[in-house]
């Protein structure tokens, strides 16, 4: 397998120290171990995920954007993205710390875990408040880039509202998709409007959750089922710590987070009452499970996109 010279300099490497390997396995792009010996004498592994097309650039785009802002915030929670680009053959890739799914740390590494569960990692990274967007004055929903939930785009341009973000940027984005892939659905886009207009107001909008303060937006992983957690250790050194991948990062309301976690499961009860200890549910708390089967139905729309009315 060869290396394109575009990530060996963007990468700082010595091609003649250096080897790539596949490893691992996508269902949307080829997958590699890179391994290097730096100039300091110390091995050193690299990730990295290639594909053609446009589609594949905005999606690494959209990735490395995500891992960093998740990586930056509670940073045992997931690897770093370190370059993404295009080589000189118009091959998308991404390149971010090794994520070694080893089971167990080596015998000769001393190295101490965070001591922080996942439902503890996402607690504080849904603690902390999302950073004020290049160009804004306070905090808005949305990304700085666009944003794929498997292989399909979302639409991150910034909203003042979280009800307008959602109502807008997913369910109808989605429902446009939907119609473009399997055709006119007049029952389900009467059905999605609908929902726009009365429920998503009525369940999260501004002047209802929290007594009327709305919520502040903060980083969600945005694809966060059972297949996109794990145990690794970053960078492929360190101890064993609970962790995350592939993310669509959005800045949102932090329960849209634990609609896609509900729907498949893998996450057990004393997790969400971990979790919930440290993020306490949004006023109205006896809404909760409604706002939930919200979220939900951005899954099923996305899914319905995807293989139509086999879902």
């Amino acid at each position: 397998m060869r290396l394109d010279p575009s990530v060996i300099s963007a990468l700082s490497l010595d091609p003649a120290a250096t080897t790539v390997a596949a490893h691992g396995s996508s269902g949307f792009n080829a997958t590699a171990k890179i391994s290097a010996t730096l100039t300091n004498g110390t091995q050193k592994y690299y990730f990295m995920k290639t594909a053609a097309g446009k589609d594949a650039e905005i999606m690494f785009r959209g990735e490395h954007a995500s891992l960093n802002a998740i990586h930056g915030a509670v940073p045992s929670l997931c690897p770093a993205s370190l370059v993404t680009g295009v080589s000189d053959d118009g091959t998308a890739y991404l390149v971010t710390d090794f994520l070694d799914m080893s089971s167990r740390s080596p015998e000769n590494d001393t190295a101490s875990p965070s001591g922080m569960s996942l439902a503890a990692k996402l607690g504080k990274l849904h603690g902390i408040p999302a950073p004020i967007p290049t160009g804004f004055l306070k905090p808005m929903f949305g990304f700085c880039e666009t944003t794929c939930c498997g292989d399909t785009a979302q639409p991150n341009d910034y909203k003042e509202s979280w009800a307008d973000f959602y109502a807008r940027n997913r369910l109808l984005a989605i429902l446009d998709k939907c119609e473009r892939n399997n055709g006119k659905d007049t029952e389900l886009r009467s059905l999605v409007e609908q929902t726009v207009k009365s429920v998503v107001p009525r369940l999260i909008g501004d002047s209802h959750l929290n007594d009327g303060r709305g919520v502040t937006p903060v980083v969600v992983h945005g694809d966060l089922w059972s297949g996109n957690k794990g145990k690794g250790r970053i960078g492929g050194k360190g101890a064993v710590e609970d962790v995350v991948f592939d993310p669509s990062v959005v800045y949102g309301h932090n329960e849209y987070e634990l609609g896609i976690m509900n729907m498949f499961g893998g996450f057990g009860k004393s997790f969400f009452t971990e979790y919930h200890n440290i993020c306490p549910k949004t006023s109205p708390v006896d809404e909760y499970d409604d706002r939930l089967k919200l979220y939900e139905l951005y899954v099923f729309q996305t899914l319905l996109s995807v293989y139509g009315a086999t879902v």
